[in-house]
């Protein structure tokens, strides 16, 4: 064979044996819970630093609308995997028992809640009981809104009034005396009014977790038909995600540039500091620590699928067995590695 037909003949097999790994690429659509902010750098950077494909999987990360928006792209098959709130899960569980291909939780993300009530100093609430009688404000779907009771209860806050609004109007309403308190994500609400005009000492924030409600937070979730077809690739995407998420977690500063990648129009400080606040109130949090990232409690489980149940009454109680997959997780060592030691 002359030289020139053997390098022929070895491009046309280097080419094939190219094609044939882009094939054994496991194609993942995977849906955000909101928009390209701070938080999203644990799925982008992971992206950015090729360990899904590294993993074999061909991983397309897009923004969401909402954690019922993400749920029911991953009902649908429209997505093979997301990023959406346990609670809401629970209930579009317990809602639609009927509705198949119902999404399934896999790995603890936000190991708390990150919703919080906010009110600003002017309005003298300085403790959750002189919430009482007063008026306040979120979406109606918003997640610190719905389990409101659950903070009610722990903090024996008298009855309240609430006045909806869209998201975007939520700070402003607040701002302007429109409501005397709002519920929302700590780390997305504290911004907002930062942005605003408002300076942080004028702001009172009650965190759930810090008032008696240990809720999780925010999940990985896949359809069940990707985890009874591949599991593979499921806990593949678990490695890679957990792998990136430390990275993350041990460098903020460098991993925000992935989100900024993905929408040029971000304020890159601004971004960076809901990075931070998320990772040390849901993510790098005491209770993270005790579960270990990634996993739950039964115990504490359990009890969130009974309130769940009672608060939102839902149609039919949670089946937290139903809901939690723990088996597909990647093996301990990983895990573990995602949290820095004390």
């Amino acid at each position: 064979m002359s030289f020139r037909l053997f390098a022929r003949v070895s491009s046309v097999l280097a080419g094939t044996c190219l094609a044939v790994a882009a094939q054994a690429q496991t194609p993942i659509k995977f849906q955000l819970d909101w928009r390209f902010e701070g938080p999203a750098a644990l799925f982008t950077h992971p992206a950015a630093q090729g360990y899904f494909k590294e993993a074999g999987l061909d991983v397309t990360v897009d923004s969401g609308s909402g954690s019922a928006a993400s749920i029911s792209r991953v009902a649908s098959g429209s997505y093979e995997m997301g990023f959406a709130d346990m609670a809401a899960l629970m209930e579009f569980h317990a809602n639609n028992p009927e509705i198949p291909n119902k999404p399934v939780a896999v790995m603890v993300v936000y190991n708390n809640t990150p919703a919080a009530v906010l009110s600003l100093r002017k309005a003298g609430i300085a403790t959750p009981k002189e919430l009482a009688g007063r008026k306040l404000g979120a979406p109606v779907f918003d997640a610190g809104r719905r389990a409101f009771p659950l903070f009610a209860a722990a903090n024996e806050v008298g009855e309240v009034s609430w006045t909806s609004m869209d998201p975007p109007l939520r700070e402003t309403m607040l701002m302007r005396g429109d409501v005397d308190a709002i519920t929302g994500f700590s780390f997305t609400s504290l911004l907002s009014l930062e942005t605003r005009g408002v300076k942080t000492e004028d702001i009172n924030v009650f965190a759930y977790p810090d008032y008696g409600v240990k809720l999780y937070g925010n999940v990985i979730i896949a359809s069940p038909k990707l985890i009874e077809e591949n599991p593979a690739a499921v806990t593949a995407f678990l490695g890679a995600l957990a792998k990136g998420a430390g990275e993350v977690v041990r460098d903020p500063e460098a991993a925000i540039g992935s989100v900024k990648a993905r929408d040029g129009l971000i304020d890159l400080s601004l971004e960076l500091r809901r990075l931070k606040l998320a990772l040390d109130s849901v993510v790098v949090s005491d209770d993270a620590r005790k579960d270990g990232f990634g996993r739950v409690d039964p115990e504490r489980l359990a009890l969130m699928g009974r309130q769940v149940s009672d608060t939102y009454a839902t149609k039919t109680p949670v089946d937290v067995a139903a809901v939690w997959n723990g088996g597909l997780l990647p093996e301990a060592s990983v895990l573990d590695a995602v949290l820095p030691s004390r």
